[in-house]
């Protein structure tokens, strides 16, 4: 299963994403994480090191290939695939794959369309790929997020947030992107706001999967950099995120 976190900006898809990638992998699942955002925070927040990209694999290949070090005649892609295997970092518990950033300040579009070809080739690999996509709807007009099964939009409780995600929702329908389920999960919520959320939230059409509450651990871990992954199981927001993961689960 392929699922992707979305959302606008400082809505909390990171944390979402580690919470969620932590549970899958707690089933014995194989879990694949892929950062697909330039700002790559993904890894601060599983607390892993990584130290290449595919945005770095596909420069090092241009400058091989310009400096003669790879022949005309080699295949490209093949080499490609080959060198991002091995930018895979593995843990104990999930692997994990940043995309970055190409060099200067050219078009990410060349990475996107890697994504796309790394996600068809290596997806039978893993019972689930968890893609933390960069912030806003790029992905969607870049296609990118084309083949996932299930898309989750993150918000928080502006208004913004929601215009953002309803975006997504009527964008992914005028490209005629088709995920087997798209859900919103509502992220810092204050008891006394949910049911207005609620209510508004579900007029624009998305099914709301989960709430999570506004939670001081997150903001504390962030502040003293701790890796989100390591929240407590009994947090307010890891719990929450756990009810969200086991609807999944039962897809």
């Amino acid at each position: 299963m392929i699922i992707a976190v979305s959302g606008k900006g400082g809505t909390g898809k990171t944390m979402f994403s580690a919470s969620l990638i932590r549970i899958l992998a707690s089933t014995g699942a194989d879990v694949l994480a892929i950062d697909a955002d330039p700002d790559s925070n993904l890894p601060e927040a599983l607390g892993v090191s990584v130290d290449r990209t595919v945005g770095d694999v596909r420069e090092q290949l241009k400058r091989d290939t310009a400096e003669g070090r790879i022949p005309p005649s080699a295949n490209k892609w093949d080499m490609l695939d080959y060198r991002v295997m091995e930018s895979i970092v593995e843990t104990e518990d999930f692997d994990v794959l940043v995309m970055g950033r190409p060099e200067g300040s050219g078009c990410y579009c060349a990475v996107n369309t890697m994504l796309r070809k790394i996600i068809e080739n290596i997806a039978s690999n893993y019972d689930y790929i968890v893609i933390d996509t960069e912030a806003g709807l790029e992905h969607l007009s870049r296609r990118t997020t084309q083949n996932v099964d299930v898309m989750i939009v993150v918000t928080d409780p502006s208004k913004r947030g929601v215009l953002t995600a309803r975006r997504i929702l009527e964008l992914s329908e005028q490209l005629e992107i088709r995920f087997r389920e798209i859900f919103l999960v509502l992220n810092r919520v204050r008891d006394e706001d949910l049911e207005r959320l609620k209510e508004g939230v579900e007029r624009e059409g998305i099914e709301v999967i989960g709430v999570i509450p506004e939670d001081p651990l997150v903001s504390e871990y962030d502040m003293e950099g701790k890796p989100l992954y390591e929240l407590p199981e009994d947090s307010a927001s890891f719990r929450a995120i756990k009810k969200v993961a086991e609807r999944i689960l039962n897809l």
